[in-house]
């Protein structure tokens, strides 16, 4: 199996950084994207201290387009202009704000929307050029089982209906439909997926452990050319409703 070139946005904490600890395990390059310098730092500076060699760090704030393009330049310049899998990771969730749908906060809204629409939107078309370069082009979106209108509109739990949390992972699985069939005669596989309910800063903590998370996306990130574009994938394979 040949080497890939992994970005994944977010990765300094959570499933992003353990994820990028088992695509590194496989002996693939993998650049931690990090808003915060130090932070990715130090994230790398873990992963290299278990063994791991191929972690390497791309300074990347997806609600900047100036930090996306010198993101660009970092790889372009450093992995001969080659990138073959986009993990767009990075994510707020702002669940102790005010999400309400009979009064809501717009600025809680185009926030969210900010980061978790936006940023992988122009994160992807930035990096897009590099992508159809590889032989064998993933995107993944990370989205949420709560971006699934479908699954939303047939709970009876009133709890989890964070209006703009929400709203921002069904417009991603949307934008994700749109982005599969535009790139599929190109043979670049485009898939959402979602890890579950994992124990990270978005929960404040509850779920499964963050590497069984990680592990959930893992088959989405090392697809083959035969593997599945389009979809809305779950743990275990489980396709999930839009």
């Amino acid at each position: 199996m040949s080497t890939k070139v992994v970005l994944i946005t977010g990765a300094n904490s959570g499933i992003g950084f353990e994820l990028a600890r088992l695509i590194a395990e496989k002996g693939h390059i993998v650049y931690v994207g990090a808003r915060n310098e130090e932070s990715g730092k130090k994230a790398v500076e873990i992963l290299q201290a278990e063994g791991l060699s191929s972690v390497k760090l791309a300074v990347i704030d997806v609600t900047s387009a100036p930090s996306i393009s010198t993101a660009v330049q970092h790889i372009t310049a450093a992995e001969g202009d080659k990138l073959d899998v986009l993990v767009n990771n990075a994510g707020i969730s702002m669940l102790d704000a005010n999400q309400s749908v009979l009064s809501p906060s717009l600025d809680v809204v185009r926030t969210i929307m900010e980061t978790n629409l936006y940023g992988p939107m122009q994160t992807t078309a930035a990096f897009l050029p590099l992508l159809r370069k590889s032989p064998s082009p993933v995107i993944l979106n990370v989205s949420s089982g709560l971006g699934s209108n479908t699954l939303r509109a047939n709970s009876t739990t009133e709890g989890y209906h964070f209006t703009a949390y929400n709203m921002s992972k069904a417009a991603l699985n949307s934008y994700t439909i749109t982005l599969a069939r535009e790139l599929k005669k190109e043979g670049v596989k485009v898939n959402v997926a979602t890890p579950g309910y994992t124990a990270t800063r978005l929960t404040g903590g509850q779920g499964q452990p963050v590497r069984e998370g990680a592990l959930a996306l893992l088959p989405w990130v090392m697809l083959d050319e035969e593997g599945p574009t389009g979809k809305f994938l779950g743990p275990g394979g489980k396709e999930i409703p839009w």
